[in-house]
């Protein structure tokens, strides 16, 4: 996943989430997308496609290894305005294929159907990053969507550990089913720590999706980058996950990859 190349601090506080989730939200719909950041071109943010990325702000969930935790609050003011993404990305007609939406969560954010369609309707095919954890949302915006990446952080027995947040996984189920339900591409992946993730807990967590009828999978591993917890930047991945756990996992999927720091 690409890094934001203009971002912002945060300065305000967020408040309880929509959809039932127990965590963080913006206190009133925003009239157009708070936008923390811009990638004007990546090649491995949407598997076989060149695009931009624009990184939307606000996350409920606060979990150690983020790379882009300066993305997490929503600031009172966009950062980066809507309308100079806009004119960036007219400005890339030809030259990208796709636009995807990062993030932060771009689904905490009440504009991204309208800029959606607005990056539609520059001729763009749309990508988009999300955790799930506001089905709803992910459900009205999916028609518009033509490739998802779904973070499913751990099994469903382990997401407060890794979110921070209490009863994190109920949503998200939710959102995983959603998702397959809308018959659009897609790919699960979930970033692993040895500190956070025992080899066991990612067999159980890899069974449970299959067990949801889960085809595309990927396991990535922590990288530091971004990282504010010292003690995963602090720890060694190496040889971790190791083969024969991969071996077990890679026939449970369609297609199965793993992707070292």
């Amino acid at each position: 996943m690409s890094v934001p190349t203009l971002t912002s601090a945060p300065v305000s506080r967020l408040n309880p989430a929509p959809d039932g989730v127990g965590g963080l939200a913006p206190s009133a719909p925003a009239l157009t997308l708070k936008v923390g950041g811009v990638t004007p071109f990546s090649a491995t943010d949407y598997p076989g496609q060149f695009t931009a990325v624009v990184f939307v702000q606000g996350c409920p969930w606060r979990c150690g290894y983020c790379h882009n935790p300066h993305l997490q609050p929503r600031t009172a003011r966009s950062p980066v305005p809507w309308s100079d993404v806009l004119a960036l990305l007219q400005r890339r007609v030809g030259l990208i294929d796709a636009v995807v939406f990062s993030g932060g969560e771009p689904t905490m954010d009440p504009a991204l159907l309208d800029a959606v369609r607005a990056v539609r309707a520059l001729g763009f095919g749309v990508g988009l990053h999300s955790a799930g954890m506001y089905p709803r949302r992910l459900a009205e915006v999916l028609p518009l969507v033509d490739w998802l990446g779904l973070d499913v952080k751990a099994s469903w027995q382990g997401y407060d550990a890794i979110t921070g947040i209490s009863d994190s996984a109920r949503q998200v189920r939710a959102g995983v089913e959603r998702v397959l339900a809308s018959g659009v591409a897609y790919e699960c992946r979930t970033t692993v720590h040895p500190a956070l993730h025992s080899e066991a807990d990612i067999l159980a967590l890899a069974q449970g999706l299959q067990a949801m009828g889960v085809r595309h999978y990927a396991l990535q591993v922590f990288r530091a980058t971004g990282s504010r917890d010292a003690r995963l930047t602090a720890a060694s991945t190496l040889g971790y996950p190791g083969a024969e756990l991969l071996a077990r996992i890679a026939p449970m999927f369609d297609s199965f990859s793993l992707r070292q720091a």
